[in-house]
């Protein structure tokens, strides 16, 4: 049996056994679940942002920084408020 500690901010820290055994790491999240018979279940969930790196890389596509994608978001959305500001739809650009 493993047993953790709750801090006075009521987090846990789960321990290695349960982690290996829910194959969860350091930025995975987990989703407690109280079931009809009142015991707590720990979930995995699935969809790790890690198992997402490289899906959408293409061969032959350069990399693109974060400051490039956060001036790139940047310009869709003053682009995005400019056409808001008109009284436009996005259909009527």
């Amino acid at each position: 049996m493993s047993t953790t500690k709750i801090t006075s901010e009521g987090q846990i820290t789960l321990p290695r056994k349960i982690q290996e055994h829910l194959h969860v790491a350091a930025g995975d999240r987990v989703e407690f679940v109280i079931a009809p018979t009142g015991e707590v279940q720990v979930r995995p969930l699935k969809g790790s942002a890690r198992k997402l790196f490289g899906l959408i890389h293409q061969p032959g596509m350069r990399s693109v920084s974060v400051e490039e994608m956060n001036e790139s978001i940047g310009e869709y959305v003053a682009a995005d408020n400019e056409r808001i500001r008109k009284g436009l739809s996005r259909t009527e650009e």
